[in-house]
């Protein structure tokens, strides 16, 4: 599948299939719709003037004595309005006004990428707010500016934002999209206190993780110090189509894109450059990153969020939601969070789950929970806003609606702690007495290739690529079967103690072997660990997984020397893996 095709895909995906769920109470009275050109004005001083393209969707019967909650929504990358339009006629049938746009760089709307920046994205946002709330002189009719649209007054407006003081043009206002349309609510709302609400979906806590993961040397979150190897294949993906999106066409009616970095703001072609031929990103670049993720900005974010994040997403895995989520809980923000079973590297949703042609909340759990919160937080409507936590278990039959195949928490993380310690005879056993001193030892590729064959982490399921190591570039720890099903749902951790003569790169991985000797990498998730210190212990964190490892099957620890997603170091060194010092596998077990 072409690139550009693949990121349309996930932007259609994720931007068309959030919120064409109606409220289970409403009775569709219809809407009429109005294509908008809307003028703002961007960047670190506010000086850029930016058109962006969009729909507004106004539900039938609304006058400024019978007002209406609004809803803000734009594409995933690579997509446009167009993509939203599927949601905002369902909103705007069941009683929201909505406005679906292009985000700056996409599908009509003028200015470069800016990867949702508070300060171009963000401020962008604020002022489509101030439309819904009722300020004139931002929206109009024609390309050309000339014709203003008349100021809304059917929007309901709040007495005060929430800093507690009276704000001008305070719509009642939630925000909601899936990849870059979850991260610009983030900024919008970092931005702008008018915001009532928000849900964000497969989305990131900080880009510099999403793009060169670091399984160790974390600081907080997923934030790591050191950062590890770059997700080489995504990255090319949605770099390609960001420069690509705005056409030729684009190029000439807007040719202040071309100058720097093609349709991006200017740092992004040398942090893809540097990250193709280093496999890693220097200080400058990774601050330009951070400061487009709200782990920087976490302390500015005050309103309720649901989070929904794919247990089968390759790009922005399970540990980045729960960074954020985390981080909101420590703060007092009202903050709920769900593991769904699909995501950037899967893009069925489970049957009775989530639809993009035929959403209901009535017959599918996850379109049901994102519709009962804004109800609750727009409309005020007392229903329930379901549990702190939820996760699909792909191991649970049912019929109909997803719900039996949830599991729900009033806490998280769930639970309980089960160790298994590395053996040196490359099992992993459940009794440390069991034991056995030992190591392994396996070579990096040079630079930064691949040891061996695997299936790409865009699409782990859907690519016939074997799964082929070349002799002597990995290390591996095997479980005995298991006598009874073993469910993990977290985050696995382990600590190495490992000998290099350099600062070596490795990959961290968890298989499912089954009785017949078949290996699954779970959800095709693999975690880069690049060693700052190889004399001292080295703890890792693997991605978040939610699996039954099923009696009979077994699960294997492995750590490779190179991937074919990745880039990752650019010197061949040995590596050993000490079995005796290593810390125990850790897994969060349930049932």
């Amino acid at each position: 599948m072409r690139a550009r095709s693949t990121a349309l895909l996930f932007s259609a995906l994720l931007t068309a299939g959030i919120a064409t769920a109606a409220p289970t109470d409403a009775d569709p009275a219809g809407y009429t719709t109005q294509l908008l050109y809307l003028s703002v004005w961007t960047g670190p001083d506010n000086a850029t003037q930016c058109t962006i393209e969009g729909e507004l969707f106004v539900p039938n019967g609304l006058s400024p004595s019978n007002r209406a909650p609004a809803s803000l929504t734009t594409n995933g990358f690579g997509g446009s309005y167009h993509n939203q339009v599927p949601a905002a006629q369902m909103l705007a049938d069941y009683g929201y006004v909505t406005l679906a746009y292009s985000g700056l760089g996409f599908g009509g709307s003028e200015c470069k990428i800016s990867l949702d920046d508070p300060q171009y994205d963000g401020v962008a946002a604020s002022q489509l707010v101030s439309f819904l709330g009722g300020q004139p002189g931002i929206a109009f009719t024609d390309p050309e500016l000339r014709n203003p649209l008349p100021a809304l007054d059917y929007v309901k407006l709040d007495a005060t934002d929430h800093n507690g003081v009276p704000a001008a043009y305070d719509p009642r206002v939630g925000m909601f999209g899936g990849s870059y349309g979850g991260g610009i609510q983030f900024s919008a709302a970092s931005v702008d206190a008018r915001i009532d609400t928000l849900v964000p979906m497969i989305t990131w806590n900080d880009l510099s993780y999403s793009l060169t993961p670091n399984g160790t040397s974390t600081t907080s979150g997923v934030s790591t110090a050191v950062n590890g190897a770059a997700k080489l294949l995504f990255a090319a993906l949605l770099f390609g189509d960001g420069v690509d999106n705005p056409g030729v066409s684009g190029y000439v009616s807007d040719p202040a894109r071309i100058p720097g970095c093609p349709n991006y703001i200017p740092f992004m072609c040398n942090a893809v450059v540097q990250a193709g031929v280093t496999g890693e990103l220097g200080p400058e670049n990774i601050a330009h990153l951070r400061h487009a993720s709200v782990a920087t900005y976490m302390d500015r974010i005050k309103i309720p969020v649901l989070l929904a994040q794919g247990q089968q997403d390759t790009l922005f895995d399970l540990n980045e939601a729960t960074a954020t989520y985390e981080a909101l809980q420590a703060r007092g923000v009202e903050v709920k969070m769900i593991w769904h079973s699909w995501g950037h590297s899967h893009l069925q949703p489970a049957p009775g789950e989530f639809s993009l042609n035929d959403l209901n909340p009535n017959t599918q759990y996850e379109t049901g929970r994102l519709m009962d919160w804004f109800d609750h937080y727009l409309k005020d409507s007392p229903v329930d806003t379901g549990p702190e936590f939820a996760y699909f278990r792909n191991w649970v039959s049912y019929t109909g609606n997803a719900a039996p195949a949830y599991a729900s928490s009033a806490t998280f993380p769930v639970g309980q702690p089960r160790t298994f310690s590395l053996s040196g005879d490359r099992r992993l056993v459940a009794n440390p007495a069991d034991a056995r001193p030992g190591a392994q030892t396996l070579v990096t590729g040079p630079g930064g290739l691949p040891t061996g064959l695997e299936p790409l982490n865009i699409t782990p399921n859907n690519n016939n690529i074997p799964t082929v190591q070349i002799p002597g570039t990995e290390a591996m720890f095997t479980t005995d079967p298991m006598a009874e099903p073993l469910d993990v749902v977290g985050m696995p951790t382990v600590t190495l103690r490992i000998q290099s003569p350099g600062s070596p790169v490795i990959f961290a991985k968890v298989y499912d072997i089954a009785p017949d000797g078949s290996a699954n990498l779970i959800n095709g998730l693999i975690m880069p660990v690049r060693v700052a210190d190889p004399n001292a212990p080295v703890p890792i964190t693997l991605p978040g997984i939610v699996h039954r490892f099923d009696t009979g099957h077994s699960l294997r620890l492995v750590f490779s020397g190179g991937d074919i997603s990745f880039r990752g170091g650019l010197l061949p060194l040995p590596v050993t893996i000490f079995a005796d010092g290593s810390g125990p596998l850790t897994l969060p077990v349930t049932g």
